[in-house]
This record gives C-alpha cells, sequence and structure tokens, in this order.
C-alpha cells in the first residue's frame, strides 16, 4: 500500500513541476510528437494490478514497425507465440527471430506469418536451438525503427534492424567476421508443445502444411503459411495462405531448407508444419546483409507487387523516414502543451497503440475475405476487437481518423455479405471469442455522428438480423464463449432474450451479461432504426433495450442470474463474463437514468457506486467498467468523477515503463479511455452522439479535426490540488449539465475548464 501511494503521489507531483520541465527544456532542440513515442511500453509479460502485484498479463503490446493500422507487424521475436502469449516479452532476454506478425493481442492468434533469423557458426534452425542473447541497454525502440545487438561470443554481436512499411518490411543485419553465417527463415511453426486452451495441435498438423521455395535466379525465398492459430474457433478456411516473398542484398550461392530437426543441404523447396529454408555465406567485419520481406493473402505476384509499391530499391534509411512521416502526421491530430516529458510520452504512446487496429486488410484496391475463403475488390480492415474497443477506441476514430471510419464500417458490411453475420471478433475470421454482436454499435455510433459513407441500407439489413434473428441451433445449444467451432454465434440465447425478456442462466452461459450487452446493442440498431424512419422497429429495439432490468434482482440489489422458470438463480455468481455482479451491475451504459431509477433513485445509486470504488470491486483494467468514473455525473456529484479520473488516469494505471499499463490493452481500447480521460469528456452512452465531462489532466491540448477544424481544450489553475472542475463552458456557453455532443467537439472550438481544489456541487 505504502509503494502504491508514493508511485500515486509522484504522479500527481508531475503537474507541479510540468511548466518548470517545459521551459528548462524550451532551448533544447523541440521533438515532433512521434519522438515520444516508446513502443515498449505495454510489453512485459507481468503487468500490474491495483496493488502493483505481478501477474495479470501485462499490456499485451508489441515493439512492432509498421505504418499506422498496418496489414503486418515487424517486430522481435523473443518467444514461440500462441494465444496467450506475445512474439515479444520485456523479461525475455533472447530473440529467436524477427516476425512478420499478424497477432493482434495476447489473448488472440498469430496467422499468416514468417520470421527470420540471423546466425553465426554451426547451423541451427529450431527456435531453441537458434537463440541469441541481448540486453535493452542494447536495444532501440520506435515505431518506425527497431534495432537490437545480439550476441553471438562474449566479443562479438550481430547488430538487427527492422524498418517497416504496410505490408513490406526490410530487416538490416551487420555481421561480424565469421566463416559460417546464416539467415535462417521460419515459413510456419506448429510446434505441439504450444499447448494451450483454444488448439488441437495434432488436428492442426495433420491438416497444414506449409511451403517454402529457394529461388537462386531470382535471388529469393518464397512461399506461404496456412496457419491460424485461433483456427478451430472459426470455419475452416481451404484456401487461406499467408504469402511471402524474401529478397537479400547478397547472392544465394550456398542454401537448403529444413523439417524440424532435418537439415536439407541445397534442396530448392520444402512442404511441412514446422520447417523453412536458410542461406548460408562468410562474412567480413561490419558485413552488411539486407533482408526485404513481403507478405500477401492474395498471392505470391500480390506480394511483389506490394514490395513494388512499399520498397521498391534497397535504401533502408529512406523506409524508416516514410513511416515516420506517416507516423508523425497521423499522432499530430493530437497537440499538448506545458506537460512533462514522461506526460508526453504516456500520452503518444496511447495515441500509437490506438493506430494499430483494426488493421488494414486490403492491397492496394483487393483484398482476401476470410469469410468467404475468395479475393475481392475493394477495401478491407480487419482484427476488431469489438467487445472491447465499441466503448472507447471506435468513438476516438471518429475524432482522430475520421476518413477511415467509413471504410472501417464498409469492412463489417462486407463481412455480413460474404460469411452471413457480422463478426463478434474477427481473427481474420468468425471466432466464437467474447459475447454481444457490438459490431452494431460501432456502425451505429458512425452513422449517429454523419458518417453515411457506406451502404445504410446494407447496414440497417446486418444489425436487424442481429436483433432479431437467432443462429442456428439457438434453442440447445448452451453457447460458452471460445467454444470450438460448429456454427455461428451471433447473439447466443437471442430465443429466450425475446421470449422471456432476459437470457436464463439454466440455458445459456454468460446469461446476465448477455442480457447486458444485447441491451445495448438493440439500443444502438434502435437509433439507425429511427434515422431510417422505421418506427415499428425502433419501438420494438427500444423496449429489448430494457431487457437488462430483468435481470436486476431487487433483493440483493445487483444484476443477477435467472432461471428459465423465472427465478433467480442459487448461485448469484454465475452467469458473467470477466467480471463479477460488481462489474455488471452498472453496465447498461445506453440507459443510465433507467439504471438511477431501477436502484431506487439518485442517492441510492451513487451510495452503491460508491461502494463498488471504496471496497476495491471496481477494475479499471477491465473495459465493462471503463465508463463508471462518469456514472456520478448523472446523479449530481460530478467531483466524485473529477476525483475517480485524477486517480486512475495516474501512474496507478499508466506509466513510462515496460510494466506501463494496467491490464490488457486490447488493440487499443484501454489507451483510447485514457486519452479520452486526459481530455477531460468520455463517450459513456454509445451511438448517442453525447459526451459526458470529466476533467482534463493537462493544460492545453489542441485536437485537430478535419477540415481543418481545431478543438481547444484549456484547464485554467490545473495542478496536482486543483483536480476539481470550478466551471466549464464552450465558446463561451456554461456547460450545466456536464454533457457536450460530438456534433459540439467535432465542429471545433473552445473547451475551457476552470479548475479549483474544491469539489463543486451542482
Amino acid at each position: 500500500m505504502q509503494l502504491k501511494r508514493s508511485i500515486y503521489l509522484l504522479g500527481l507531483l508531475t503537474f507541479v513541476y510540468a511548466d518548470n520541465f517545459a521551459q528548462t527544456t524550451a532551448t533544447k532542440k523541440q521533438l515532433d510528437e512521434v519522438d515520444y513515442v516508446d513502443p515498449l511500453i505495454g510489453t512485459s509479460l507481468k503487468g500490474f494490478a491495483k496493488n502493483f502485484e505481478e501477474g495479470n498479463g501485462g499490456g499485451g503490446t508489441m515493439p512492432c514497425v509498421n505504418v499506422p493500422f498496418a496489414m503486418t507487424n515487424f517486430v522481435a521475436q523473443t518467444r514461440e507465440n500462441k494465444m496467450s502469449y506475445m512474439v515479444y516479452h520485456y523479461e525475455d532476454s533472447r530473440v529467436i527471430g524477427f516476425a512478420a506478425s499478424h497477432q493482434p493481442t495476447v489473448w488472440m492468434g498469430d496467422y499468416g506469418y514468417v520470421s527470420v533469423m540471423p546466425q553465426v557458426g554451426k547451423l541451427r534452425v529450431l527456435p531453441k536451438e537458434r537463440v541469441l542473447s541481448f540486453s535493452h541497454k542494447d536495444e532501440v525502440s520506435k515505431p518506425y525503427y527497431y534495432s537490437v545487438k545480439l550476441k553471438t561470443t562474449e566479443a562479438e554481436k550481430i547488430k538487427a534492424e527492422i524498418a517497416g512499411a504496410n505490408t513490406c518490411g526490410m530487416f538490416r543485419f551487420t555481421f561480424p567476421k565469421a566463416d559460417q553465417a546464416h539467415i535462417i527463415i521460419q515459413g510456419i511453426n506448429l510446434n505441439p508443445e504450444l499447448k494451450d486452451w483454444a488448439n488441437d495441435y495434432t488436428v492442426r498438423i495433420k491438416k497444414l502444411k506449409g511451403y517454402v521455395h529457394v529461388d537462386t535466379v531470382n535471388n529469393e525465398i518464397t512461399g506461404y503459411n496456412p496457419d491460424r492459430q485461433s483456427a478451430q474457433l472459426g470455419p475452416e478456411l481451404k484456401n487461406f495462405k499467408g504469402y511471402f516473398v524474401i529478397r537479400f542484398n547478397k547472392q544465394i550461392k550456398k542454401y537448403g531448407t529444413w523439417d524440424k530437426q532435418v537439415i536439407n543441404k541445397g534442396s530448392h523447396e520444402q512442404y511441412g508444419t514446422r520447417m523453412g529454408a536458410f542461406i548460408s555465406f562468410r562474412t567480413k567485419a561490419n558485413d552488411e546483409v539486407r533482408v526485404v520481406v513481403a507478405t500477401s493473402f492474395i498471392s505470391l505476384e500480390q506480394a511483389r507487387e506490394n514490395l513494388k509499391k512499399e520498397i521498391p530499391d534497397w535504401d533502408f534509411d529512406q523506409v524508416v523516414k516514410n513511416t515516420r512521416d506517416q507516423w508523425q502526421q497521423a499522432l499530430k491530430a493530437i497537440q499538448l502543451s506545458r506537460v512533462s516529458r514522461d506526460q508526453r510520452t504516456i500520452f503518444y504512446t496511447a495515441l500509437f497503440h490506438t493506430m494499430l487496429f483494426p488493421r488494414q486488410f486490403s492491397e492496394y484496391g483487393k483484398y482476401y475475405s476470410a469469410f468467404d475463403d475468395k479475393v475481392h475488390k475493394g477495401e478491407s480492415y480487419n482484427d476488431y476487437s469489438l467487445w472491447d474497443t465499441f466503448r472507447a477506441l471506435h468513438p476516438l476514430l471518429t475524432l482522430i481518423q475520421p476518413k477511415r471510419v467509413d471504410g472501417m464500417v464498409q469492412s463489417l458490411l462486407q463481412m455480413y455479405q460474404e460469411g452471413g453475420w457480422m463478426p463478434m471478433w474477427p481473427n481474420p475470421t468468425y471466432t466464437n471469442i467474447m459475447i454481444g454482436t457490438h459490431a452494431d454499435v460501432v456502425v451505429a455510433d458512425a452513422y449517429i455522428k454523419g458518417f453515411h459513407g457506406f451502404d445504410t441500407k446494407l447496414a440497417y439489413e446486418a444489425l436487424h438480423k442481429d436483433s432479431y434473428e437467432a443462429p442456428d441451433g439457438d434453442a440447445h445449444k448452451r453457447w460458452g464463449d471460445r467454444d470450438l467451432w460448429t456454427s455461428f454465434e451471433a447473439r447466443g440465447g437471442l430465443t429466450n432474450y425475446h421470449k422471456l425478456g432476459f437470457i436464463p442462466v439454466d440455458k445459456t452461459r454468460e446469461s446476465v451479461s448477455r442480457t447486458i450487452e444485447y441491451s445495448i446493442d438493440d439500443y444502438a440498431v434502435a437509433q439507425v432504426a429511427k434515422g431510417l424512419g422505421k418506427d415499428d422497429d425502433y419501438k420494438q429495439l427500444m423496449a429489448w433495450s430494457k431487457n437488462y432490468q430483468n435481470v436486476y434482482d431487487k433483493a440483493t440489489g445487483f444484476m443477477a442470474p435467472r432461471n428459465s422458470d423465472g427465478h433467480f438463480s442459487a448461485k448469484p455468481d454465475s452467469g458473467f463474463t470477466e467480471g463479477t455482479k460488481w462489474t455488471y451491475t452498472f453496465g447498461a451504459m445506453h440507459d443510465i437514468p433507467g439504471m438511477i431509477k431501477l436502484m431506487g433513485g439518485e442517492k441510492a445509486f451513487a451510495d452503491k457506486l460508491s461502494q463498488n470504488f471504496s471496497e476495491g470491486h471496481y477494475r479499471a483494467d477491465n473495459e465493462p467498467g471503463h465508463h463508471y468514473l462518469y456514472l456520478f455525473n448523472y446523479c449530481g456529484m460530478p467531483w466524485k468523477t473529477q476525483e475517480l479520473v485524477r486517480e486512475h488516469t495516474s501512474t496507478q494505471n499508466f506509466r513510462n515503463a515496460a510494466i506501463g499499463i494496467n491490464g490488457n490493452d486490447d488493440c487499443g481500447q484501454t489507451s483510447a479511455w485514457y486519452i479520452f480521460n486526459v481530455m477531460g469528456f468520455y463517450p459513456v452512452a454509445p451511438a448517442s452522439g453525447v459526451y459526458s465531462i470529466g476533467a482534463p489532466q493537462f493544460p492545453y491540448i489542441v485536437l485537430n479535426l478535419q477540415h481543418s477544424k481545431k478543438l481547444i481544450i484549456k484547464a485554467t489553475g490545473l495542478s496536482a490540488k486543483n483536480k476539481y472542475v470550478k466551471e466549464v463552458s464552450f465558446n463561451g456557453t456554461p456547460i450545466k449539465d456536464f454533457t457536450t455532443s460530438h456534433k459540439q467537439i467535432s465542429e471545433g472550438g473552445t473547451l475551457a475548464f476552470t479548475m479549483t481544489d474544491k469539489p463543486q456541487k451542482l
């Protein structure tokens, strides 16, 4: 507890010294926004919980090198990844390769990956044999560049550098003098030792074979990897392949392939489940070998086309510059003044994390669809962590990446056309992971905010199906999260949700959480129905959006599981997913007045909510509660919201360190929550177009909006003591109800706060 208090106070003191820091560094070279990003933040496996205890899985991020929203992430690989482990963990001290990865987050699988590894001495091909150690003092990590020195002997090291674009990357390896030097390619890695909760490796090994081919004429290694680590959670994809073309600036003379422990020198091609290829050569001191890796989900020919567009020559430094320029352009969407370097690093690293997913999946006008296993013309995105990101990430993107919003929505609609349903968590196809059809909220939120550059008729068709149609076998399936694939989950339990007004715990798993989240989705779909003039649908959907009330047990004051006979279950802690009754009792974010009334009015609601925080039930690292800080605004206690925003946006949850994110970042959701908290407003109710006002954590923020408009956020008098809002106005007009609209924010202007050290009652 003393450690927690000390770190928290240290975070508060940054406010005191921020102005002095800015003044003393004013004469130094001006850094760009991108220069503050540290991709190592969140890469720790340990993580930290409320009491800074180890072992909650870390931030689940990786120090990848690529352009914003890239199809392929280029990253140092410190271990063989799987569903539950990333490719890189800060605690590791050895590198097994440099990967072209498509793993979006720790709980999801990689797919279509390939890796490259430099080596000297005896050829060693398996990951545990080819490892080289490194020290973090020899490591540089930026969004546009990565380097590390790999120890080969006590005196010699290989310097490895990464430059990444969208689908292609370049590695630059500087070797010591060696009679035997190698570049090892691993094209597929089905390792039966890597057991996890999602896979039966024996099934995948029987079904899948990767391929590599060494082409000495064109000086390249080509191949494909059909592996998807989450394959058994979704439908079979016979045509799925991650294609790669790998080229070298050194002529291939000695080469071969390998399959498990077997090395085949001079072999041109290899099929297998844990295999690859290699080239061998002699090096002089400081010999530089460059390797370009082009990836595609369409074909080898497309990979070559991607390479021509992204890396047309061997200019490593130009690739670094191009990617740096793209990141700088994206990150200057939000600009800060009068904050410390640590604060800038935490903020811009968070902003960096919000611009990685969903990833671009189209390749210059074409894309492979993992929903019908075919290639199509058009734009596509994938790897949507929708259960998490509908809450803050996608609303943030409507402000900082508005030009991508229509494409992201249209991509979800294409998945509906090609697969029959919009996905819950595509990786890169259906996975049966998590609950709720929160693509509904993402589509509806964009529509309500004026984004109509997608097929709105098709959008409503997809939304209507989610709300009205139960998946196949709904009446007799239990619909467990991460069940092996049988059919589309969609809204499992929807039959009883419509029939009974709730999902019964004796029929469907995670019943309470599902009931609440389906209510949120129905509210979102209702707003689109209203906008399109579908009045009957609107009335029905709004009625269903109140179904969360049917799992509220007035006797206990909590959301609770009910059986199909209507009685509350004797096991009140069952029926939840990734949370408890405390996590979900305040979960109906779309109908806060309804929740307040249900729980007996503002005082009773506020008392229960206060108990949630004071007794330590609240988890900032769990997305269903991200809006909880703002609920006090709705019961006449805005100062409580302001206190909580300060507390949970401090070093209690965010730090400038590898262990710097409390909980998993979940594809940018946690980072987006942090950014909204710092800016002073938050999208509590999805698809409402309304923001709830908190308290800004920095004195001056400029949000650069589309059409050259700017939102200026000023916090006069902000300090360690002055965390409360005395008054707030927009363009000089006082705001009394602590809400503002997306329409106002997106038009630009000045959101001005006057801060004080005393709580202000309404």
